[in-house]
């Protein structure tokens, strides 16, 4: 991001037109100089994610001769009216015609660009890189339906991340996660969840302050106060914010975030309640997971989290994997902290600091 001269940060309208722009014969190559070029000033990159998905608000009928015949359920809905709803009689049908249905298979992907040197300052966009397929015939050859929804939602075909069946059209680029995640700008998020977290925690003072704990002995029961017990209740730490500042006070302070880790983010309402936060997702995988194993030493453990920081190119990288909670088990952190502790093994000091911290009040996502 230029420093000479203030520059407006990416809108959800503008990403939009900028998606529907794309040519999907070069729509790969040109997504992060088009997202450049609508937004001077800002340098992006873009990373892909493992996350195959495929969506059933948008399939569509094709005749036996490729013609499009519209929309899946809408079709569906149609045929079946016009049979008074049966099943049979539409399996009879539709099993033999040659009548197909064509469904969006995707994948994440991730815009990033710097809006300055802070671990927190960047933007993120949250995409979906889809491919229209021919996904199968419209009802299962060799299954009757038991219902209109297995109909409306197929079974039968083959769903697989190599999205083997005929490509119709794309790859096209969509935004996702409207709920407040598709496009962030991440050090203002940070501290919106910082905020959030203290009001509805303040929105409690008076429930918590009249709450006690009550503890039955040999002495009989005796009452504490829940802020007694708790007394650090008002400066709690989202997970968040915390994964932020130990990246920022650890040994990965030299490397982008953003080069590594994309974040699932959501931001909405749910029942009356304010819900924000974000699911950390790393860029690339070790080749293995590190677990606690009956009999493994913690010199043994060493040689496994310094394997992964080699692999991943990322010191300290295995930590961040830890709270992730798949690759490293968090076992593994609690060995090593145990370990430090009683003086058995070293680590940098900054690391040895956020790790210590961590096992002093787990985080994990």
């Amino acid at each position: 991001m230029s420093e000479e001269n203030p520059v407006r940060l990416p809108d959800a309208a503008t990403v939009e037109a900028v998606l529907d722009s794309l040519d999907p014969a070069s729509a790969d190559a040109a997504l992060a100089p088009a997202l450049a070029s609508a937004f001077p000033g800002f340098a992006f990159t873009t990373a892909a994610i493992d996350d195959f998905y495929w969506r059933g608000d948008a399939r569509t009928i094709l005749a036996a001769d490729g013609a499009r015949r519209g929309d899946h359920r809408a079709w569906v809905e149609r045929e079946l009216e016009a049979l008074g709803g049966d099943l049979t009689a539409f399996w009879n049908r539709h099993r033999g015609s040659g009548e197909k249905f064509a469904e969006w298979r995707g994948a994440s992907v991730f815009a990033f660009a710097p809006t300055g040197p802070g671990v927190a300052d960047f933007v993120q966009i949250s995409l979906g890189r889809e491919i229209e397929v021919l996904a199968g015939p419209v009802v299962d050859p060799d299954y009757r339906p038991y219902s209109a929804d297995d109909l409306l939602d197929p079974s039968w075909v083959r769903r697989e991340a190599e999205m083997d069946g005929p490509v119709l059209s794309g790859p096209v680029y969509r935004l996702r996660g409207r709920a407040g995640g598709g496009l962030v700008h991440m050090k203002s998020f940070l501290a919106r969840r910082a905020r959030i977290e203290r009001e509805q925690r303040q929105a409690q003072r008076p429930e918590l302050e009249a709450r006690v704990i009550r503890e039955v002995g040999p002495d009989g029961a005796r009452d504490t106060p829940f802020l007694d017990a708790n007394r650090d209740w008002f400066d709690f730490v989202p997970r968040e914010n915390r994964f932020f500042a130990d990246w920022e006070r650890s040994s990965a302070c030299g490397h982008r975030i953003f080069d590594h880790w994309s974040f699932d983010i959501h931001d909405l309402e749910h029942r009356g309640r304010r819900e924000i936060g974000f699911i950390p997702r790393p860029l690339s995988n070790p080749a293995e997971q590190l677990l606690v194993k009956d009999g493994v030493s913690v010199h043994r453990l060493m040689e496994g989290i310094e394997a992964i920081d080699a692999e991943m190119n990322l010191p300290f990288a295995w930590f961040f994997l830890m709270t992730h909670g798949h690759w490293v088990d968090p076992d593994v952190g609690e060995a090593i902290a145990k370990s430090l502790r009683a003086g058995r093994v070293r680590l940098p000091d900054r690391d040895a600091a956020v790790l210590l911290g961590w096992a002093d009040r787990r985080y994990l996502f």
